[in-house]
């Protein structure tokens, strides 16, 4: 199919790659697979060419791990975010123009200035919303502010005037792991550890009353919903049986509403049809979406995939282009 939108396509900065442990990712994933990933995150060329060959018009960048969220001090983070959305424009968008475009770096360590900087980048620079690395550290490696905190409503305010989705992008647990992954390094991470961490923060928005608050907010998951079209159901259940025990959600609707009515799921690193027509049993064919994962995965695994999948042709370009289209308003 020609024509595609990708939205989980990463990009960096030196600033950020001073900021990452890439002997640590080098040791997680092996060091020719995260020299090949570091090298391809400024390479805007290499990029735009496998674009062409495999039929994808537009990309929505977004800075990669670790990003705003792992600064532990508040002023720092601000000024990062600034900068970051400074130079992917400036490097990325602006040479590339209708090729490329971005997602917002926002530091809620300070959920004002976040909200601040995201209608700075949406209305100057003409980015698509947000993406937000999971939780933010506020002052200590061991801390977690997750985006249902009250502070962090500030921030969604501003994001429901502005109409504009969040990304919800995985990121590792607290540290230390929990034993559970002790003997098991390799369960760490994108291989099993981030779904888990990103669909119990996203299970932890729709419990909060955030949406009943902001119904118009939007929040858009990777990995095809990060487990939850298989998960939900059992949650939605037994909330229900248990709905007279200790500490009911304080959400007024079921969670199955929320996920078909506030997020959208991309197919971003996770090319499994079975998987793509469950997510769509869930959510309805127009809230999904094709991505990559770039360059954490190939473009010619994601696009052979996809444009062989057994699907209607209507439903392809749905998911492929249009969807993407209407949600960010893309020309």
């Amino acid at each position: 199919m020609k024509g595609k939108v990708a939205l989980e396509e990463h990009v960096s900065t030196e600033e950020n790659n001073k900021r990452w442990d890439l002997r640590f990712e080098a040791a997680r994933h092996g060091k020719q697979y995260m020299a090949n990933v570091e090298r391809r995150l400024f390479d805007a060329e290499t990029r735009l060419e496998e674009m062409d060959r495999f039929g994808i018009d537009t990309a929505i960048l977004s800075l990669t791990t670790p990003g705003a969220q792992s600064i532990l001090d508040s002023n720092q983070a601000v000024d990062f975010a600034k900068r970051t959305n400074d130079l992917i424009t400036k490097n990325f968008v602006e040479p590339h123009q209708g090729r490329f475009y971005a997602f917002a770096t926002v530091a809620l360590q300070n959920p004002r200035a976040a909200g601040d900087e995201l209608e700075r980048a949406v209305k100057h620079l003409g980015m698509k919303g947000a993406l937000v690395n999971g939780y933010t550290n506020l002052g200590k490696t061991d801390s977690a502010q997750y985006l249902d905190a009250e502070p962090v409503w500030e921030f969604w305010d501003r994001v429901a005037k502005l109409d504009v989705p969040v990304y919800l992008h995985p990121r590792d647990s607290l540290p230390p792991q929990p034993q559970i992954y002790d003997g098991y390094p390799c369960l760490v991470g994108s291989p099993w550890s981030f779904g888990l961490e990103t669909a119990t923060h996203a299970a932890r928005l729709m419990l909060s009353g955030l949406f009943d608050k902001y119904p118009t907010l939007t929040v858009i998951l990777g990995h095809l919903g990060e487990g939850l079209p298989q998960l939900l159901p059992r949650l939605e259940w037994r909330l229900h049986m248990q709905r007279e025990g200790m500490n009911p959600p304080k959400a007024n609707r079921k969670v199955s509403e929320y996920f078909s009515q506030n997020f959208y799921a991309t197919t971003s690193g996770h090319f499994h049809t079975k998987s793509m027509l469950n997510c769509i049993g869930e959510m309805g064919v127009d809230r999904v979406m094709f991505s990559v994962d770039y360059p954490y995965e190939e473009i010619r695994s994601a696009a052979t995939w996809f444009d062989a999948a057994p699907i209607s042709e209507n439903d392809r370009t749905r998911i492929g282009r249009d969807n993407a289209r209407r949600l960010l308003r893309l020309p």
